[in-house]
């Protein structure tokens, strides 16, 4: 029997340690990429059985959470790997700058597609390798929609050059909303071969696809690429701290099995484990599936608003994640200019499309009670139409 979730209940987060909403008082804020939704039902019994232990010492992870983890994935993304293959740590972005750390020398070149996610750049520059920008191509659909495609004649241009040595590749695509094709991975993976350009994908929003639209692992392209995953955007269970780094060349894996164990970030916590495990299961898989529907209604109802109070302002195309991102080049003012200028007139805190690499946009998350996403465009809309 399917269960009914209810997305519209109010959480109070405030007063709780929530980045999100105690960061600053007497905001909404739709900044920080993590939900304002319970988790999975089955999660919180998992973590409730956890804690009824009472005991909380080191963590060993055992054939349990390996075993969800790959039958996950290989049944609901048909992506196979072997035990062998997985090194676990605390989070996705520990998991870049090891990688890094463990594959690219110091003053080479890290190629990455912008606008990206901001802590690309910070990972890059933090192991003293340099940002080698290959920007993608916006592409017009209509007048209040746009959407992205792969420079892929860039890419080759820059994958040439010897000394850029990874790409570090985000799929499905924040902010870009793109979940990319088959098709698209696989040019990727024939120009980087060709030059011997290692790709490492992040894969971290790869659940929160919208209706249509398939999330296409890169290791499914390339069986021996480097991917990384975590449930924690999916099931809003970032703090928790669980990711994994998929490396099936042994070569590779001790390099950066070697990396995280230098960087101190080995170890995971229990309540990451059994979240995991129970994520990672038939019922979180029915909670997911319906949470999907929901942010594709969230997503919808955004659209529409903005064509009708901020016509000048398009959307890019959202095929995955709940990141929406609007082109606000029309209005005058600069990305961070215009966030500011929410933060004091109106109390809607958004991302500046600056941190990603592109100014004149603005990064709107929606993954919020419909009610709450209401009020916020209605205020964003109220200070700037």
């Amino acid at each position: 029997m399917i269960r009914n979730y209810d997305f519209d209940k109010l959480v109070l987060r405030r007063g709780t340690g929530s980045l999100k909403w105690d960061s600053r008082r007497n905001v909404l804020p739709f900044w920080v990429a993590d939900m304002d939704f319970q988790t999975a039902p089955c999660v919180l019994e998992a973590l409730r059985r956890r804690v009824d232990h009472g005991v909380f010492g080191y963590t060993y992870v055992d054939d349990s959470y390996y075993d969800a983890l790959i039958d996950w994935f290989s049944s609901r993304h048909l992506y196979s790997f072997d035990r062998g293959d997985v090194i676990y740590l605390p989070g996705i972005v520990p998991a870049i700058s090891a990688i890094i750390k463990a594959l690219v020398p110091e003053g080479s070149g890290v190629i990455v597609q912008t606008p990206v996610y901001n802590c690309f750049f910070s990972s890059i520059r933090n192991n003293g390798c340099i940002v080698v920008e290959n920007p993608l191509v916006r592409k017009e659909l209509s007048e209040t929609e746009f959407t992205y495609e792969m420079d892929f004649e860039g890419l080759e241009e820059l994958a040439s050059v010897p000394s850029n040595k990874l790409l570090l590749l985000c799929n499905p695509h924040n902010p870009a909303g793109r979940a990319w094709t088959r098709g698209e991975l696989q040019r990727v993976a024939e120009i980087c071969g060709r030059h011997n350009v290692k790709v490492v994908s992040d894969e971290i929003h790869c659940e929160l696809t919208m209706p249509g639209y398939t999330y296409v692992p890169y290791g499914t392209i390339d069986p021996m690429a480097t991917v990384c995953l975590s449930p924690s955007k999916a099931f809003n269970i970032a703090g928790l701290q669980i990711a994994n780094i998929i490396v099936p060349d042994a070569d590779l894996r001790s390099r950066i099995d070697r990396a995280v164990n230098i960087n101190e970030v080995c170890d995971v916590n229990p309540f990451g484990v059994e979240a995991l495990k129970a994520a990672y299961s038939s019922d979180g898989g029915e909670w997911l599936d319906a949470l999907r529907v929901y942010l594709y209604d969230n997503y919808t109802f955004l659209r529409e608003y903005l064509a009708k109070r901020l016509p000048s302002c398009p959307v890019a195309k959202l095929e995955a994640t709940y990141l929406p991102w609007v082109d606000i080049s029309s209005l005058g003012f600069g990305s961070d200019e215009l966030v500011k200028r929410l933060l004091d007139k109106s109390g809607v805190w958004v991302n500046s499309g600056e941190m990603y690499g592109g100014d004149g946009y603005i990064r709107i998350n929606i993954a919020c009670p419909r009610g709450t996403l209401d009020e916020g465009l209605e205020r964003i809309c109220d200070t700037i139409a």
